[in-house]
């Protein structure tokens, strides 16, 4: 029995502890949340024990823990759970920094501790399957990647000072996507971007709508758009274009009904939060872990593709800042 300690009883380690619920061969043991009632609650419902945080790192029957905290402690976590010989699952972005990741990703290589970054969205059925085509050449040679990613409203303005930016925080998921898709390293990026949904997002120093291109050394292409807001729903959608075909992936509905009447066909709306649309994801990528560390393997996404996800980011970021073409 793998016994897993969850660091951070928010939402997303609510999450966490229920997707272990379903994993045979694994349990929560212990969690940890700076709000005591928060840890309380999760600890009820999971089974875990209450520690401090420091304790649950230390203790020798938590076999891995999972850190869900703000992504400001996530620094001295790792570092505490890789000198205590712990696996890591760490919630993404790793930190703020790419070169306080590399710090990171230092001491857990020393350690010789397995580290997996939660990029869920890797293990989305839907994600995956279109993922496995590519792999096995079904539309050919890869040619053009589209990711489309909207949110249904902002997160509070609180949120976005802290947040790291929209490329950092919300497209970071897009970026990596990019890099599992095309099969190569982006080496040049341009972005762009507004402010168009709240002008207090202007205001804190972010932008809310952007945009941008990476460019592959053998000259594949990917072109991600991001918005903050979505009257319809949480978008979702993929398209792959190749030599031979195309391969695209839609958004998940709420329903698969369908109507049609005379007044045109009609289907339900798509899922409206990223938690009813990744459920799956956030399930299957637990399992990868536990799965990992029984076969003595190293689970992916590693933390290098945490850190080159990052950089992307990073690019990004100085991109849209000096309105100019980034070469990696």
């Amino acid at each position: 029995m793998m016994n897993i300690g969850i660091l951070g009883c928010g939402r997303i380690g609510q999450v966490h502890a229920l997707s272990i619920g379903h994993i045979e061969g694994a349990r929560v043991t212990a969690v940890s949340d700076a709000v005591p009632a928060a840890a309380e609650a999760l600890a009820a419902k999971s089974g875990g024990q209450v520690m401090e945080s420091s304790a649950l790192i230390e203790n020798s029957d938590v076999d891995a823990v999972i850190i869900g905290t703000p992504t400001d402690t996530h620094f001295d976590l790792i570092h505490q759970a890789a000198a205590a010989g712990k696996a890591i699952f760490c919630e993404k972005p790793v930190d703020l920094s790419s070169e306080r990741i590399e710090t990171c990703l230092e001491a857990v290589e020393a350690a010789g501790v397995p580290f997996m970054v939660a990029f869920n969205r890797r293990f989305d059925p839907n994600f995956a399957h279109l993922e496995r085509q590519l792999r096995d050449g079904g539309v050919g040679d890869i040619e053009l990647v589209t990711i489309l990613s909207r949110d249904p409203a902002p997160p509070p303005i609180s949120y976005i000072t802290s947040s790291g930016g929209i490329f950092r925080d919300m497209m970071i998921h897009d970026l990596d996507m990019a890099r599992f898709l095309l099969g190569e390293e982006p080496v040049e990026v341009f972005a762009t971007g507004s402010c168009l949904v709240d002008p207090e997002i202007g205001a804190a120093g972010d932008i809310d709508t952007a945009a941008v291109t990476l460019r592959t050394a053998s000259g594949k292409v990917c072109q991600i758009s991001n918005s903050r807001r979505a009257a319809y729903g949480y978008d979702q959608r993929i398209e792959v274009h190749g030599s031979k075909g195309m391969a695209r992936a839609e958004n998940v509905l709420e329903t698969t009904v369908e109507v049609a009447t005379v007044a045109g066909f009609r289907r339900s709306p798509t899922m409206h939060f990223f938690l009813e649309r990744y459920a799956e994801a956030y399930r299957r990528e637990l399992k990868e872990f536990v799965d990992a560390l029984a076969a003595g393997r190293p689970p992916e996404p590693t933390g290098r593709d945490g850190l080159r996800a990052q950089r992307l980011a990073d690019a990004a970021a100085l991109s849209l800042a000096e309105a100019k073409l980034i070469r990696i």
